[in-house]
């Protein structure tokens, strides 16, 4: 199990002080998130993770630490989730926008057959026409191949964060 070993002098300086949520509920330091993450992707995929908080001045309850770290993470994993739906979402609008525009830019350029000479602009025209509804294309093709991948590999990782035991010694 890899450790990631964290300092505070106490535990409130764990969270975000700006934050009023309840102290199980808030968000994390941004520092300490940082940390906390970083630390996390250096660790391999499959290996177990577990946070040990190093406090001076330990609290009644650790409980409260270790509820506020695994919600915290926990609601991270759930926007990313919903960060990946939206995507999804803006996706399938993207592609039928770009299906419904290539079809019409398909269809004008065997239209600009009848219109044009033959020898002149013809090929010109119809290859612009052509190109303009494949590059359409471009939008959701990059989305579905290439912009999930990091959404979901943050998803893993923050599902592992919330799920990482947590271990407050003094």
């Amino acid at each position: 199990m890899t450790e990631i070993e964290i300092r505070v002098a106490e535990p409130d300086q764990l969270f975000n002080p700006i934050d009023p949520a309840p102290f199980n509920t808030r968000d994390l330091d941004p520092g300490a998130e940082a940390f906390i993450v970083e630390w996390a992707k250096e660790v391999p995929r499959g290996a177990p993770l577990a946070l040990v908080v190093h406090v001076d001045h330990a609290p009644a309850d650790t409980g409260v630490v270790r509820e506020g770290v695994h919600e915290y993470f926990r609601q991270k994993e759930i926007a990313a989730r919903r960060q990946l739906r939206e995507l999804f979402r803006r996706g399938r609008i993207s592609l039928a926008i770009g299906l419904a525009f290539l079809a019409v830019s398909l269809a004008a350029s065997k239209l600009v057959e009848n219109w044009l000479d033959p020898v002149g602009m013809l090929d010109v025209v119809r290859t612009s026409l052509s190109i303009a509804g494949w590059v359409a294309m471009w939008r959701p093709m990059e989305i579905f191949l290439y912009d999930w991948w990091p959404i979901r590999a943050e998803m893993r990782l923050l599902g592992r964060l919330a799920s990482m035991p947590v271990t407050v010694k003094t």
